[in-house]
């Protein structure tokens, strides 16, 4: 009997993942640097694997080119952020001292491969959610062309203001984008997050949401027994933690996966997600 659609690269995902996961908290010493691609990678096409299987199609079933392109955006994206952190400094790799430039950035490129595809999978899991449907008929947002204004910017006063005052402003480096973007990507006639909202349909956003949650925190704890590993510097926040991430820290993920969104739609159109 031959498996079920999405059956392989589920039970591929499976391997890869309770694989990369045992190696990574099992072994002593320098690892996390090979082990942390597998082990995202797996969770990503178990999660995709589950959702073809239970519901017939999955972000790779719609288009495997466009789900190698999540792979693809996802680097230069953190980097970005890797780049804000060179003012910020709201987290460090503990271990960063062991490699050269070179071997870094290819290893550092390789995890980061892995953010938008995981956020993104989540989301489609989260997207099925029963309970969502009763979002599909909220509030609605007209958009026009003084809001999209507005909110560019809004976006460029709290960019500003977090490179300007890092101390104060570095909650905003989760937010910025998501009013920046947004004006540009429909100017391109991409979709964009108010495109749901003038329909009143929250699905997709409370998706995101969830998926940005559950993201977070398998990062944070699978990043928990690691070497390397990151750990954070926020100011101002004198918070227990779960894991290595004071608990506020982890609102920040509900504005991370709209910016991991907007950031698909603006380069990849497919595949499509969260109809």
């Amino acid at each position: 009997m031959s498996m079920g659609r999405g059956s392989g690269r589920a039970a591929l995902g499976a391997m890869l993942l309770v694989g990369a996961w045992a190696a990574n908290w099992g072994l002593s010493g320098l690892r996390t640097h090979l082990l942390f691609f597998p082990l995202w990678l797996g969770y990503v096409l178990l999660v995709d694997g589950l959702l073809e299987r239970t519901r017939g199609s999955s972000p790779w079933s719609r288009s495997p080119r466009g789900f190698v392109g999540l792979f693809l955006v996802s680097v230069p994206l953190w980097w970005l952020f890797e780049l804000a952190n060179e003012r910020l400094g709201n987290w460090e790799y503990v271990g960063r001292e062991l490699f050269g430039d070179l071997e870094y950035a290819l290893l550092g490129s390789l995890s980061f491969s892995t953010v938008v595809p995981a956020v993104l999978v989540s989301a489609e899991l989260a997207r099925g959610a029963p309970f969502l449907e009763r979002c599909a008929r909220g509030p609605r947002l007209a958009v026009t062309r003084a809001r999209l204004a507005a909110s560019f910017a809004l976006g460029l006063a709290l960019l500003s203001v977090l490179l300007l005052w890092p101390r104060a402003g570095y909650p905003f480096l989760w937010m910025a984008s998501v009013f920046l973007v947004e004006p540009i990507a429909r100017r391109y006639g991409r979709r964009g997050l108010l495109d749901d909202l003038e329909r009143g349909d929250w699905r997709p956003w409370f998706a995101l949401w969830m998926g940005g949650l559950l993201c977070g925190f398998l990062w944070e704890l699978w990043n928990w027994h690691s070497h390397p590993r990151w750990i954070y510097h926020l100011p101002g926040i004198d918070a227990p933690k779960l894991f290595e991430m004071p608990l506020p820290g982890y609102l920040g993920y509900l504005p991370f996966a709209l910016q991991v969104y907007q950031w698909k739609e603006l380069w990849l159109r497919e595949p499509e997600l969260l109809r």
